[in-house]
C-alpha cells in the first residue's frame, strides 16, 4: 500500500553536499499569492516524477527579492526532502516582461525601416551622381540644336527634382523613425531600470527508493509588495444608511509578473517579531545636571527633544447609487476570513499583477452601516456646518485606517481620514459641509467691555452666535465655541452667560446640541469675563 509522507522545512540556508546527485529543472506555477502591507506571500504547485536515488530539483525564474528564512516546502508521496537550498543566479537574467518584449520588438521594427530607407537614400545619391556625371561628358563631346538642348535640359531637371523630392523624404522619414526608437528607448531603460535582475532559485535536494511521482508545494515571501486599503464612502441622503466601499490597493515589483494568480490580503504583519517584550530593571537615582546642560540653560539655549513624527491617514469616500432603476454593477466575490489575530480576504477571481509598481485597486468589501446624521459647527474657526455620520458597533466592520473618499447626495464633498485607532464606540466620519445651513458670529459691542475697579481690571466679551436652517427638513447641530481657561491663579474667568450650553471645565469648550425646524433661526447669546490685575496684560479676542 502506497504511503504519503508531508515534509514542511522552514530553514535560512543549508550547503548541498549532492556531489554526483542528478539535476532536474521543474517548471511550478504561482497558484496563490497572499498579500500583506509591506510583502507577499508566494504559493507554487507542481507535480513531479522522481528516479530512484538522489535528485536536485531547480526551480529557477524566481523573485531575487525572497526572503530565505521564509522558505517553506511541502512534498507528497513516497519520497523525502532531504534539504532546501536557495541562490541567486547572476548569470541568468529573469524573462522580459511582455510590455518590455513589445518595446523590443517595435524598437528593432523602426531600426530595420532606418536601414532600408538609408540604403534607398544611397541609391538615390548614386543616381544624382550618375547624372551629374553624364551632363559633363555630353556637354563637353556633343554639339546639340537648340531644340535637343531644350529637351536634354528638360530630362536632366525633371530627373534631378525627382531625386531630391524623394532624398528629402527619406531623410525626414529616418530622422522621424530615429526620433521614436530614442523614446522607445527611454520607455525601455525605465522599464528595466538600468538592470537586469538577477534570476531567484531554489534548489531542494530528495531521495526516493523507487521510481515515484508525486507534487511538491513551495511557498516563500518577497518583499517589493504589498498593499494598504482605501475608502469610498457614500450616502444617498441622511435617511439612509452609509454604504462604505472597502478597496484593497495592491502593487509589486519583484520581478516576476503574478499571472492569473488567486489573492488574499491579510492585515497581519509577519515582520513583526513575536516574542513577548521583556521589562528589564529600571533603576532611578538622582538627577545631576552635566556641564554642558548647565551651560546651554544659562546661554538661554532651548534644547529640544525630538518626537517621532505622526502619519495622517487620508480617508475617502464616495457616493451610493441605490435607488437608480439600473442595477449597480457588484464587486468580486471575496470571502472574508476572521481569525484570532488576522483578517483575510481571499478574491474568487484570478488577477494578474504585473512586476511594474503600479496600483491595482481590487474591491473586497461592501458594507451598509446604520448612521446617525448630526451637524457640527466651529463658528469661532469657520462659519460651516459640517455633516457627520457616526457610526456605532464600527469595530464589526472589520476596517483599518485608511484613506477615503467622500460624495454626499451624488457629489464629491472632499477627502478625509477613516482613522480605527482609536478607542471610542462611536466612530465619526465627516462629510463635508453643507451650504444650506447659515452659521454666523458677530461680537455684541454694547456688551463688551473694559473696566477698572481698584487694583483690577475686568475684560467682557459677548457674541451672538446665529444658526439658520434653509433646508426642507429638521437638523440636528452640535454648536462648539470656548471660553478660555485660566492657567495663574492671579487671572479669574467668569462664564457669564452661557444659554443652556455645557461648559467643559478642564478645556473651556462649551457645546450646545440644537434642533432646529425647516426655516428656522437661532440664537446663542456667549457672554465672559475675565478679571486680573491692572499693572498685568492678558491677550483675549
Amino acid at each position: 500500500m502506497k504511503r504519503s509522507i508531508f515534509v514542511s522545512i522552514i530553514l535560512i540556508i543549508s550547503v548541498t553536499g549532492a556531489t554526483g546527485q542528478t539535476e532536474k529543472e521543474i517548471k511550478a506555477e504561482i497558484k496563490h499569492v497572499t498579500v500583506f502591507p509591506d510583502r507577499a506571500q508566494i504559493d507554487h504547485e507542481t507535480s513531479v516524477s522522481l528516479l530512484p536515488g538522489k535528485s536536485v530539483l531547480k526551480l529557477s525564474g524566481l523573485s531575487p527579492y525572497i526572503d530565505v528564512q521564509s522558505i517553506q516546502i511541502k512534498g507528497y508521496g513516497e519520497f523525502t526532502i532531504l534539504s532546501v537550498n536557495h541562490q541567486n543566479n547572476y548569470l541568468q537574467n529573469l524573462e522580459d516582461s511582455p510590455e518590455v518584449k513589445n518595446i523590443r520588438s517595435q524598437i528593432e521594427t523602426l531600426q530595420l525601416k532606418v536601414s532600408d530607407e538609408n540604403a534607398a537614400i544611397e541609391v538615390l545619391k548614386q543616381k544624382e551622381a550618375f547624372l551629374m556625371a553624364n551632363d559633363a561628358v555630353l556637354v563637353k563631346s556633343t554639339t546639340f540644336s537648340l531644340e535637343q538642348f531644350k529637351s536634354f535640359m528638360d530630362l536632366y531637371t525633371n530627373n534631378l527634382d525627382q531625386i531630391s523630392v524623394a532624398t528629402l523624404k527619406k531623410q525626414r522619414l529616418v530622422k522621424d523613425y530615429n526620433k521614436q526608437i530614442l523614446l522607445l528607448q527611454q520607455q525601455l531603460a525605465d522599464k528595466l531600470n538600468t538592470q537586469q535582475l538577477p534570476s531567484g532559485e531554489i534548489l531542494v535536494s530528495v531521495s526516493s527508493e523507487k521510481q515515484v511521482s508525486g507534487k511538491l508545494l513551495l511557498s516563500y515571501v518577497v518583499t517589493n509588495s504589498g498593499w494598504y486599503p482605501s475608502y469610498d464612502i457614500r450616502v444617498d441622503d441622511i435617511k439612509n444608511p452609509v454604504s462604505i466601499f472597502y478597496k484593497a490597493n495592491v502593487y509589486q515589483n519583484s520581478g516576476v509578473d503574478w499571472k492569473d494568480v488567486k489573492l488574499s490580503f491579510s492585515n497581519a504583519t509577519p515582520w513583526v517579531a513575536g516574542d513577548i517584550p521583556v521589562l528589564n530593571p529600571w533603576f532611578v537615582d538622582f538627577y545631576y545636571p552635566s556641564a554642558r546642560m548647565l551651560q546651554g540653560r544659562a546661554a538661554g539655549i532651548n534644547i529640544n527633544r525630538s518626537e517621532p513624527a505622526t502619519l495622517n491617514e487620508v480617508v475617502v469616500v464616495a457616493n451610493d447609487k441605490k435607488e437608480e432603476k439600473a442595477m449597480e454593477a457588484a464587486p468580486v466575490s471575496v470571502q472574508k476570513q476572521v481569525g484570532e489575530t488576522t483578517i483575510t480576504f481571499d478574491v474568487v477571481v484570478p488577477y494578474t499583477i504585473p512586476s511594474d509598481g503600479k496600483v491595482q485597486t481590487v474591491e473586497i468589501q461592501r458594507i451598509k452601516a446604520p448612521a446617525d446624521y448630526k451637524y457640527v459647527t466651529l463658528p469661532k474657526l469657520s462659519q460651516l456646518a459640517y455633516l457627520t455620520a457616526n457610526i456605532t458597533d464600527w469595530a464589526k466592520l472589520s476596517l483599518q485606517t485608511g484613506e477615503a473618499t467622500l460624495y454626499f447626495e451624488n457629489s464629491f464633498v472632499g477627502k478625509s481620514t477613516l482613522n480605527v485607532n482609536q478607542l471610542k464606540d462611536t466612530l465619526s466620519i465627516s462629510l463635508g459641509t453643507d451650504n444650506s445651513i447659515l452659521v454666523k458670529r458677530e461680537k455684541r459691542k454694547d456688551f463688551t467691555s473694559r473696566k477698572v475697579i481698584g487694583a483690577n481690571r475686568t475684560d467682557t466679551y459677548s457674541f451672538l452666535l446665529t444658526i439658520r436652517n434653509n433646508k426642507s427638513n429638521p437638523i440636528e447641530i452640535t454648536l462648539n465655541d470656548q471660553i478660555p481657561v485660566s492657567s495663574n491663579s492671579s487671572i479669574n474667568v467668569d462664564p457669564v452667560e452661557l444659554s443652556g450650553g455645557k461648559l467643559d471645565q478642564q478645556t473651556g469648550e462649551i457645546k450646545w446640541n440644537l434642533d432646529i425646524k425647516p426655516q428656522e433661526t437661532k440664537q446663542i447669546v456667549l457672554t465672559y469675563s475675565v478679571k486680573y490685575p491692572r499693572d498685568k496684560t492678558v491677550i483675549l479676542e
